[in-house]
């Protein structure tokens, strides 16, 4: 058995990689598959969640568009209710932010709509490995009336105030216990992915042979309390894996409790974070959530001064 504490990581170095090694980079943390990452592993990865509609695992990649397109072409789109994209306006020139999740369906649903057609003709073009099993007949080709240009993140950093909020993504990995992650996952606008116990076998070399609790901050180490709670963690280890020997790690997980440390990555736009911080850094909220969001805010507000506002 193992013993940790919570913690945090700010994904932002992936803000630097391309949507493919973005995407790989999290949608292993389900699997814990870390190890299977090359240089060469992020397209053929990519491509199978893409034929195989792992929509969850596309939501990890988010990419900002410029369309410049007449009034008529506009109102289509509008007409179409677009799902999770946010979308700002100025003219003619609309400012067009999504997941990869986000644009596919928009191609899938709404094939007839003109930006739809010229955007996703646009991502096609660098990203086809997203696209290749949904292409409509005859295949996409740029609309001559609409110009599309991807927006480089360091324009995304210059947008004023109520634009970057909205058009500016970030990603957090943490390591917390089941009962944060029961409660993060209730903030619909962001995505997730998670450690998934259905998977995972911990009895495995790669995990130590151990199952791994995150630390409670309730108890002082050594307190009668905390001896209950450490006793109780390794009894259900100990019957956690003998039920691995006889059953699969989706039938041996059900003994394994809220205590259990896992791996989520949340990621949203910078109005969502602000949200998610003043519910979760509120002295309402519950204490373990509360052990890493207020550092987190505080880190947030130092790169983001923005969310103050």
């Amino acid at each position: 058995m193992k013993i940790i504490s919570p913690y945090y990581e700010i994904l932002d170095h992936l803000d630097q990689q391309s949507l493919a090694v973005r995407i790989e980079y999290c949608g292993r943390i389900c699997y814990k598959s870390e190890d299977r990452i090359s240089q060469e592993s992020a397209l053929p990865f990519v491509a199978k969640m893409a034929e195989h509609g792992h929509n969850s695992v596309l939501e990890m990649g988010v990419v900002t568009l410029e369309v410049c397109a007449d009034e008529n072409a506009a109102a289509e789109l509008f007409l179409c209710q677009p799902k999770y994209l946010h979308i700002s306006r100025e003219g003619n020139r609309l400012l067009i932010t999504g997941s990869i999740r986000a644009f596919r369906e928009m191609l899938m649903f709404h094939p007839a709509c003109t930006i739809v057609r010229a955007v996703c003709a646009c991502l096609n073009e660098r990203h086809p490995y997203f696209f290749s099993t949904i292409l409509p007949e005859g295949g996409l080709a740029a609309v001559p009336s609409i110009t599309v240009r991807k927006v480089p993140l360091e324009d995304i950093d210059q947008l004023p105030a109520d634009k970057l909020v909205k058009h500016r993504h970030i990603a957090v990995k943490f390591i917390v216990n089941r009962a944060v992650t029961h409660e993060l996952v209730r903030h619909r606008a962001a995505s997730f992915l998670q450690e998934s116990q259905r998977y995972c076998r911990y009895s495995d070399d790669k995990f130590g042979s151990e199952v791994t609790f995150i630390k409670p901050m309730f108890w002082e180490e050594g307190s009668e309390e905390y001896t209950v709670w450490q006793e109780t963690m390794e009894e259900t280890e100990r019957r956690y894996l003998r039920l691995l020997e006889t059953s699969t790690a989706q039938a041996a997980r059900t003994v394994l409790p809220n205590s259990c440390k896992t791996e989520i990555i949340v990621y949203a736009n910078l109005e969502q974070w602000r949200h998610i911080f003043k519910l979760r850094c509120s002295k309402a909220a519950e204490p373990s959530m509360r052990e890493v969001m207020i550092p987190l805010s505080e880190e947030f507000n130092g790169m983001f001064p923005i969310l103050l506002r």
